[in-house]
């Protein structure tokens, strides 16, 4: 969606739909009560009438008012006028964004801007107003015998009263961190005979030629070279070899870069450990981690941001076959630990692993790995926030900030020792398995025994990476949360 800002005033503006905000209580903002007053209190009446529900995001459409320039009104509601906040501004939001995304209307025209959420900026308004509506308008180009016909806004206009100062900078962002989420999204919807290693090798090759960013693919010989035994273990039985993509994005002086680590399971079928059927397509989700980077990174490299980046995707193919790993192997790692597979569909672990041992040779200021690693996290957290894991408590409090500041939060979970106990093994250094008991705890503190030279941080999105039922899709979480940490991290490197 291209998104602009206008001075206009609400009534004068052609467009579309008109996109205007109610409170729960009847009372109009300022561009609904213009429109009220052009078209002889249509906008009262309803909301008098009881016609808008008041949850936040409801909408109710208006076509052709009198003394309106736009085609359509879409009134939408704020919520109860006392809970007014960061939730119910986006959700607001993200209903107008729904309803132009499958409305009849080609180009809108939005007035919300304008609600003061308290303790928020009007640049911080922008910037969520631009993400949410071009997210909104996201459509998976699904390969069909017919496609359907083109239908929702396309462009949309942001109405501001007073000093638009700044306001095009927080546009390109939230369009930015948009187009990373869109990336995101694909990655994840593409079945797992499209998007397999090779393929997310070859979309960051692309990103990196747009760009101007250096993407190193190394394969399975390079892996082997290296002592990724770990990693290698996972994808032995699949036809589609392991790529490790390496991107570098260097735009930060002598800094210390951010390092990205993400998990790219194309497939997870689980292994000779077999997944049962149930819903055993979505494990094309399994990538998420990795597609995550990858959507960073080209937000990032949209927004010129003034920083070094470093990303790591293992992209691998978990398979049953005769070359598969079985339960019992021990394999070693790139850090020499050795690992007793217990069970060949805990994999994510076993290729991360791997991963953030090679991501000590860039002496990074912090790491960061994203995976879709444990379905205890679901449990513990279901599907509204991802578990965050951390050796760092300064870097654990970034990345919640961001999370709030985004929308996309996460919840810090406990690291201690206490659980390490369930890891040991009697036939290597420790196994991959912690058994059902504090799962996510467990696999994160696993990660943590390769992660002892610098900051770590480990975001599990097993719950959140995607959503089932008749929505079913990946949902680009968690793009705007570390695109926030990166734009918190590069404003603090300018000042």
């Amino acid at each position: 969606m291209d998104i602009a800002i206008s001075s206009a005033a609400a009534t004068g503006v052609k467009a579309g739909t008109l996109v205007v905000g109610a409170f729960a209580d009847g009372t109009l903002t300022r561009a609904a009560e213009a429109v009220d007053q052009a078209a002889g209190g249509a906008l009262s009446a309803a909301l008098k009438r009881g016609d808008l529900e008041e949850k936040a995001g409801s909408t109710l459409l208006f076509p052709a008012l009198a003394g309106v320039a736009a085609d359509r009104v879409l009134l939408v509601s704020l919520g109860a006028r006392t809970a007014l906040g960061d939730r119910s501004y986006r959700d607001a939001l993200s209903g107008a964004g729904r309803a132009l995304a499958t409305g009849a209307a080609a180009d809108a025209a939005v007035a919300l801007v304008e609600v003061d959420v308290p303790n928020r900026s009007l640049p911080w308004r922008v910037q969520n107003a631009a993400r949410l509506l071009a997210d909104a308008a996201y459509k998976f180009d699904a390969p069909r015998a017919k496609p359907p016909a083109a239908r929702g806004a396309r462009k949309a206009v942001l109405l501001v009263s007073g000093d638009a100062t700044g306001l095009d900078a927080a546009v390109r962002t939230g369009l930015a961190i948009a187009d990373g989420m869109a990336l995101t999204k694909d990655l994840g919807n593409l079945g797992g005979n499209v998007c397999n290693p090779a393929y997310m090798a070859d979309t960051a090759v692309a990103l990196g030629k747009e760009f101007g960013f250096d993407v190193e693919i190394l394969e399975r010989a390079d892996m082997e070279k290296l002592g990724m035994h770990s990693a290698l273990s996972v994808g032995r039985a699949s036809y589609s070899p392991c790529k490790f993509i390496v991107m570098k994005y260097s735009k930060g002086g002598a800094a210390k870069p951010v390092v990205l680590v993400g998990k790219g399971m194309t497939f997870d079928t689980g292994g000779v450990s077999l997944k049962p059927g149930a819903n055993l397509d979505e494990m094309k989700y399994d990538m998420c981690g990795g597609g995550t980077v990858l959507g960073v990174f080209r937000a990032v490299a949209r927004l010129g941001l003034p920083i070094n980046l470093v990303g790591l995707v293992m992209a691998v193919e978990n398979m049953p076959g005769g070359n598969a790993s079985r339960p019992g192997d021990v394999v070693r790692s790139m850090a020499g630990i050795t690992i007793e597979i217990l069970n060949t569909d805990a994999e994510g672990r076993l290729v991360l692993c791997d991963a953030l041992t090679y991501a000590e040779r860039f002496e990074p200021a912090c790491v960061v790995d994203i995976a879709t690693l444990t379905g205890a996290c679901v449990i513990a957290l279901g599907a509204h926030a991802s578990g965050l894991f951390a050796n760092d408590e300064a870097l654990a409090a970034e990345l919640l900030a961001a999370g709030q500041a985004s929308g996309v939060r996460a919840w810090q979970m406990p690291l201690w020792d206490d659980y390490q106990g369930q890891l040991k093994s009697n036939f290597a250094d420790m196994s991959n398995l912690g058994g059902p008991p504090a799962g996510s705890v467990t696999a994160a503190l696993f990660l943590s025994h390769f992660t002892k030279k610098y900051k770590w941080a480990h975001l599990d999105i097993a719950g959140t990476s995607s959503v089932s039922g008749d929505a079913k899709g990946a949902t680009g979480r968690p793009v705007p949360l570390l695109a926030e940490f990166l734009l918190s991290r590069s404003e603090t490197a300018a000042r």
